[in-house]
């Protein structure tokens, strides 16, 4: 239970809240205030959290892989997402596109600062007169690093209205961009499709390759 707890306050509140709210602040940064007028540039992770979707199906998958229901652990889940008036952006269409990166590069800057957190974690007990949980404590790290680089590069599919359908409108015409995310009513059933045909296989290749580039091994 302990690591359960652990894995929610360290790796997945974490990787939700600060993903959202790095998408509102890059938004009214570029002067869409839309975010900070419904109350959703803040760490409160109630605000941000989807019941079902931040909690409940991400919990469920980890626990029936740590209980060994599964032998593959595929987390997915979404947060309540923040609102942005793209309208109100300056530029708009790079607005677009640096409001939809913020998130999943928030994610691998989280991967990287909780890898060296993972790191460090013996020598901060061993200097520290504290009572940690450090095997448990450890596991949650861990799982931080693979959680916020999943969803990192998950969420760059561009797949309507995962963040990097939000890039690829941003450089499509008009016109196409119109048709294109009319695909957003029935993104979250093809992405579970996608997800059952075996999508994070072909993904994996490429949250190893970042894992690289930021000095983590997974």
């Amino acid at each position: 239970m302990l690591e359960i707890v652990l894995f929610i306050v360290v790796a997945l509140a974490p990787a939700i809240v600060l993903h959202e709210l790095a998408h509102g602040l890059s938004a009214y940064a570029l002067g869409d205030p839309t975010a900070k007028n419904q109350g959703r540039l803040t760490l409160n992770p109630i605000k941000h959290i989807d019941p079902v979707g931040s909690i409940l199906v991400p919990g469920i998958l980890f626990l029936v892989y740590y209980l060994g229901i599964t032998k593959t652990l595929m987390l997915f889940g979404w947060a309540k997402p923040v609102p942005v008036s793209f309208r109100s952006l300056h530029p708009r269409r790079l607005g677009m596109a640096v409001v939809a990166l913020a998130g999943p590069l928030t994610n691998i800057v989280l991967a990287f600062i909780f890898s060296r957190l993972y790191k460090a974690l013996p020598f901060i007990y061993s200097r520290m007169e504290l009572w940690l949980p450090v095997p448990q404590l450890t596991n949650a790290l861990a799982w931080a690093v693979v959680l916020n680089l999943t969803l990192a590069v998950f969420n760059m599919v561009p797949i309507p209205p995962l963040d990097g359908s939000r890039v690829v409108t941003s450089c499509l015409p008009t016109s196409l961009a119109y048709y294109y995310n009319r695909l957003e009513r029935f993104g979250i059933i093809i992405v579970i499709l996608l997800l059952n045909v075996g999508m994070m296989g072909y993904l994996y290749p490429v949250i190893q390759q970042v894992a690289q580039w930021i000095g983590v091994q997974i």
